[in-house]
C-alpha cells in the first residue's frame, strides 16, 4: 500500500509510533538512516530533516556539508523487529542541498530519473532481484568466524540444511513490512542461501533490495548467526551473486525484449565497475555459474544473460554478473538506460551460445569477449566511456574509480 503524506501522519498518531527512520544509501548503496520523533514529521514533509552528510561516504567534505533528507511518503514500512508499543516506522528518502537542488549523489533519484526517462520514451521497466548469502557461525564473543552455518548444498532440507528456519522468518518478516519473496532455498556452497523477490516497478524493487538485507542482518543477528553477503567469502567455494531479471513493456505493444537485452550485452563491460565494485568481486567470474563471457542463451547458466523459461509476463532476461556489493539504484538505472540503447538503435542479438562455457574449449572461448578481470579494468573501460558519462554524475564515478 502506498500512503500520502496526510495518511502517513495519521497513521503515526493513530498507531502508538514513536521514532520514524528516515532512511537512505551512500553511493556504494549502503543504508543510512536518521531517527525522528513524531512531532518532527510534519517539518520533514515541509521542509526536509537536515543532516551532516560529510562523513558519508562520497557525499562530500565538511566544507559543504548540510544536505535535507525529505521523506516518501509511499515507502511508509512498520519495523516489525521493533516494539509493539512505541512502534517504530521507516521511509525512503530522497536528499538535498539547502536551496532545493537534488543532491547529484542520491542514486535513489538517479533510478526515479531513469524510470522518468524511459516512460518518456514510451517503455516500462520491471525488475526482480535474487541475492545470496552465507551464513557463518559467531564465536564466543559474538565475532564473526569463517566456519559455515552448515554443510549442506544445492537445494538440501533439513536436518543437513540448517538454514530453513532463518530462511523462513526472513520471508515472513518481509511479508509483514509488504514485500513478497518468490521463493528461498539453499545454495551449493556451505551456509549459502538465497531469497528471490516478485517483480516490481525498479525504485520498489532497489528498495526492497536494501531493505531484504537489512532483515536478514538483523534476523541472523537475533539468532546468533552472520550474514556475509560479500562477493566471494570463501575461497574455492561458489560466491555470491545478485542475479537481476528485467522486462520491458513498450507502450504500442511491441515485443522489445531482444532489443533490450542487445543493448544490455553491448554496455555490460563499460557497466560493471557499478555491477562489481569491489576487488573482491572479479574472484567470482568464470566459476562455479559467475559468468566470465559476454554472452546470452536460454535456460543456460554458463551464460552472462539467460532467458528462462517462461511466458507472457513473467517473460524476462536474467543478468548473472552483479554481486551483492552493488547499489542497485546505480545497477538498475544503468540497465535501463542500456536497454533503451538497444531499443532506440534497434541492436540485434548476437548468436546464441548454446553451449557449456565451463566446459567449452579454447578455440570456442576464443570467439567471445569477456568481462573486465579486475576492478582497475573496469574502472578504466568505465571512465573512458560517453555512455556512462551520459548517465552517472562525474562525481559518482571519481568516487568509483578513484580509490
Amino acid at each position: 500500500m502506498k500512503y500520502s503524506k496526510e495518511e502517513v501522519m495519521q497513521y503515526v498518531q493513530e498507531d502508538d509510533v514513536k521514532f520514524i527512520r528516515l532512511a537512505f544509501c551512500d553511493v556504494f548503496g549502503k543504508q543510512k538512516n536518521i531517527s525522528i520523533m513524531p512531532d518532527e514529521l510534519p517539518r520533514a514533509f515541509e521542509y526536509g530533516i537536515a543532516f551532516d552528510a560529510s562523513a558519508i561516504a562520497g557525499f562530500g567534505d565538511e566544507t559543504h556539508s548540510d544536505l535535507l533528507l525529505h521523506p516518501d511518503p509511499e515507502t511508509l514500512t512498520l519495523l516489525p523487529w521493533r516494539p509493539e508499543h512505541g512502534k517504530v516506522v521507516r521511509m525512503f528518502s530522497s536528499i538535498s542541498y539547502p536551496d532545493g537542488t537534488p543532491f547529484e549523489c542520491d542514486t535513489r533519484n538517479l533510478l526515479r530519473q531513469a524510470v522518468k526517462d524511459a516512460k518518456q520514451a514510451g517503455y516500462t521497466f520491471a525488475f526482480g532481484a535474487e541475492q545470496e548469502f552465507y551464513l557463518f557461525e559467531l564465536d564466543e564473543k559474538s565475532n564473526p568466524t569463517k566456519k559455515p552455518y552448515d554443510e549442506a548444498g544445492y537445494m538440501d532440507i533439513a536436518p543437513e540444511d540448517r538454514g530453513e528456519n532463518i530462511r523462513r522468518e526472513i520471508c515472513l518478516t518481509l511479508e509483514q513490512m509488504g514485500i513478497r519473496p518468490e521463493s528461498s532455498h539453499h545454495e551449493e556452497g556451505p551456509g549459502q542461501n538465497e531469497i528471490d523477490f516478485r517483480y516490481s516497478d525498479p525504485l520498489s524493487a532497489a528498495d526492497n533490495t536494501l531493505t531484504f538485507q537489512t532483515v536478514v542482518k538483523t534476523v541472523c543477528r537475533r539468532n546468533g548467526i552472520y550474514v556475509d553477503f560479500s562477493p566471494k567469502p570463501l575461497d574455492g567455494k561458489p560466491g555470491n551473486g545478485f542475479h537481476i531479471n528485467i522486462s520491458v513493456k513498450a507502450d504500442d505493444g511491441s515485443d522489445q525484449l531482444y532489443h533490450m537485452i542487445a543493448g544490455i550485452l553491448n554496455k555490460v563491460k563499460e557497466m560493471t565497475a557499478f555491477l562489481n565494485p569491489t576487488e573482491e568481486s572479479y574472484k567470482r567470474f568464470g566459476v562455479d555459474k559467475a559468468p566470465k563471457y559476454i554472452s546470452w542463451s536460454s535456460e543456460n547458466r554458463s551464460q552472462l544473460v539467460r532467458i528462462p523459461a517462461a511466458v507472457g509476463e513473467y517473460r524476462r532476461a536474467e543478468l548473472r554478473s552483479p554481486d551483492p556489493a552493488a547499489n542497485p539504484y546505480l545497477a538498475f538505472a544503468l540497465m535501463i538506460y542500456a536497454g533503451l540503447y538497444g531499443i532506440e538503435n534497434k541492436l540485434t542479438m548476437p548468436e546464441a551460445a548454446d553451449i557449456n562455457l565451463y566446459k567449452a574449449d579454447s578455440k570456442t572461448l576464443a570467439n567471445y569477449k569477456t568481462l573486465p578481470n579486475n576492478l582497475s579494468s573496469a574502472c578504466a573501460i568505465a571512465t573512458a566511456s560517453d555512455f556512462i558519462r551520459a548517465h552517472i554524475p562525474t562525481s559518482i564515478l571519481d568516487i568509483y574509480c578513484s580509490k
